[in-house]
């Protein structure tokens, strides 16, 4: 993966962070021959949760980072059929609470419409592959792009501090060791002790009232409860205070599925606690019987309670040099399913604007070239998440499934549709100003 052009070696880039999007900032850097170092704190590479979801966007730009990134997600996607391939979700009711109430049913289309049955289907738009994968997996194909070189494990950031007269950065880490580099790439998740050090503690992740229950289906028994059309193809339910997604990983092998619930407040201080099977079957019992059974066969769940982050008033400072990235600057919910795709974006137009700098007055520049490009989209991906989550939970149209169908089939084309490539030529104009 080694570029043609000279090494940048003026540049010497600690990344903190060694999940998806610093692994993904790490390929592009390393694809214009710029230094950099992956601090993890854990023991080695590695993800929590089953599946994720890329949108095309997300996909394209991994071709753009690197085509050795965009195989390598190919021979992790699933597919589903080839006659549902346009599709994201299949719309169907799952919580049977109102079924027969004119509350409920508000177009004269639904009135028959049985518990679990489709009610319309959400179309992706924008070309190119998309779908899901095993966290787990695609990382595994994302550090084999990786020197060996560049990780360095059990490395947990306490802080970061910049040298008497010098433009460098010092990160000091908690087994006592320190190491010093031209800036700081904050990559560190939700979690992010670089966002805490750039912004303070008031920025930290709040809860927005919603919590998932996660687990895994093997495909055989998902089919035999579900028939192979519902089991193999992405489903969405819809409830109320509560929603359901399924959809395929592992080459099929296995349904992933991510049950959504509300509550007001989350008072421990873990974030995924264990749960009993009675505890999640109580919060479904009005749910129809698709929905039943899914939550009575999902094996080894956890309740993941769910954060995100305040907006950001800047995802970069000069004194020490830092620049958040992905989730440290933006961490969502996943009700759009594109909090990792925004992600990847986030290291196409980073990645390469870094190539174009020189110095550290070059990163500079950069880094606020970055931010105006990326830091409206990326708020607007916190919000319009957030919003989607009330939406499907029948929280903010109410239970009027016609509203919440011209809301749904509407609401996902401006992340799927960008177009990066002249995103990047926007960025590269803020960091070229005109003489």
């Amino acid at each position: 993966m080694a570029s043609t052009t000279s090494p940048n070696e003026s540049l010497n880039l600690a990344i903190v962070g060694g999940g998806i999007t610093g692994l993904t900032l790490a390929i592009s850097l390393l694809k214009h021959n710029i230094n950099v170092t992956i601090y993890e704190s854990a023991a080695s590479f590695g993800e929590i949760g089953a599946g994720v979801g890329f949108g095309p966007n997300a996909v394209r730009g991994m071709g753009l980072i690197s085509p050795e990134m965009e195989a390598a997600y190919e021979r992790c996607r699933t597919r589903q059929w080839e006659s549902k391939e346009h599709i994201w979700f299949t719309v169907r009711l799952g919580d049977h609470k109102k079924v027969g109430d004119n509350g409920l049913v508000k177009r004269e289309d639904y009135e028959k419409l049985k518990n679990g049955a489709p009610m319309f289907e959400v179309y992706y738009t924008g070309d190119g592959p998309r779908g899901g994968v095993h966290r787990a997996h695609f990382l595994n194909q994302l550090v084999k792009l990786i020197p060996e070189s560049v990780p360095r494990f059990c490395k947990r950031l306490l802080d970061v501090t910049q040298p008497d007269g010098s433009e460098d950065v010092v990160l000091h880490f908690a087994d006592g060791t320190s190491a010093q580099h031209t800036a700081v790439l904050g990559c560190d998740g939700i979690k992010s002790r670089t966002r805490e050090l750039l912004l303070g503690k008031e920025k930290r992740a709040v809860f927005t009232g919603k919590y998932v229950y996660r687990g895994l289906i093997p495909m055989a028994k998902a089919v035999e409860m579900l028939g192979e059309e519902q089991a193999m193809n992405s489903q969405m339910y819809l409830g109320y205070h509560g929603h359901m997604i399924t959809f395929p990983i592992e080459k099929g092998k296995t349904l992933n599925v991510v049950a959504f619930n509300s509550c007001e407040t989350w008072t421990d201080s873990r974030w995924v606690v264990p749960t009993t099977k009675e505890e999640m079957v109580a919060n479904y019992r009005t749910w129809g019987p698709s929905c039943s059974a899914i939550v009575a066969a999902m094996e080894k769940p956890d309740v993941w309670a769910l954060f995100n982050h305040p907006p950001a008033p800047t995802y970069h400072g000069s004194q020490p040099l830092i620049c958040l990235v992905g989730d440290a600057a933006h961490a969502s919910t996943p009700h759009q399913g594109a909090g990792a795709g925004i992600c990847i974006e986030d290291c196409y137009i980073l990645g390469n604007l870094i190539a174009e700098a020189r110095s550290v007055g070059g990163l500079h520049r950069a880094f606020r070239a970055y931010e105006e490009i990326r830091r409206p989209r990326t708020l607007k991906l916190v919000e319009t998440s957030r919003q989607a989550g009330l939406l499907y939970d029948f929280e903010s149209q109410g239970d009027d499934l016609e509203a919440v169908e011209r809301d749904m089939k509407s609401r996902m084309s401006w992340i799927w549709d960008i177009n990066l490539v002249a995103e990047l030529e926007k960025a590269k104009a803020i960091f070229r100003p005109l003489n």
